[in-house]
């Protein structure tokens, strides 16, 4: 049985559009086939962002640990196990700023590890994330999508494909702030986007 990791990453709670968006599209992919769910809410769950004393426990050896850095690395590691184990990622990716919100970054760094996620070769870089599905799930109060303003996608395009994870399939929901005309367009997108996902 296949494995769907849900993430979000909305600040809004209850009234997260991603969020909902979120539920339509897991339940979708539910329903066409039987999967474990893993939820996850970065928001809720507060992820440490990375500092010095991070890299620290991850790059001594393990007889250097005290016990703050091996709750450290542990942290980590569990973070990247579970991107390892998932068949699919659905990631909600609201734009705040221009850019994600800054606990998906932080959560972003916590995968990002040589000999886990990518390594060097002589080729370069090379993911090692490799036969996942990835769904992003973008919610904006404007409309950016290819403009110079979208540098939201640029950027997790970029990342997951350096961790492996070339295959994204995005949807937007745009305009969401722009009055009822615009908000119903940009949801309506958002729920085609996902009946084509299913149907295909």
């Amino acid at each position: 049985m296949k494995t769907l990791l849900r993430v979000d990453t909305s600040v809004a709670g209850t009234a997260s559009v991603s969020s909902q968006i979120m539920d339509d599209l897991v339940e979708k992919l539910t329903e066409k086939e039987q999967m474990i769910v893993i939820s996850r809410n970065l928001d809720k769950e507060s992820v440490p962002h990375v500092d010095g004393q991070w890299i620290e426990a991850l790059s001594s050896n393990d007889d250097e640990l005290n016990e703050q850095a091996t709750e450290k690395r542990a942290y980590s590691n569990e973070q990247i196990q579970q991107i390892k184990s998932a068949d699919i990622i659905v990631i909600a990716a609201p734009m705040y700023n221009f850019s994600i919100p800054s606990v998906l970054k932080a959560w972003f760094d916590h995968i990002a590890r040589a000999g886990e996620t990518f390594r060097y070769t002589s080729d370069g870089p090379e993911g090692l994330l490799k036969n996942k599905k990835v769904y992003l799930v973008t919610t904006r109060g404007g409309i950016h999508a290819n403009k110079p303003t979208d540098s939201l996608i640029p950027f997790v395009k970029t990342f997951l494909a350096f961790v492996g994870l070339g295959d994204v399939e995005i949807i937007y929901a745009e305009g969401l702030n722009m009055g009822n005309g615009e908000r119903e367009k940009g949801l309506t997108q958002a729920s085609e986007a996902i009946e084509n996902i299913v149907a295909a």
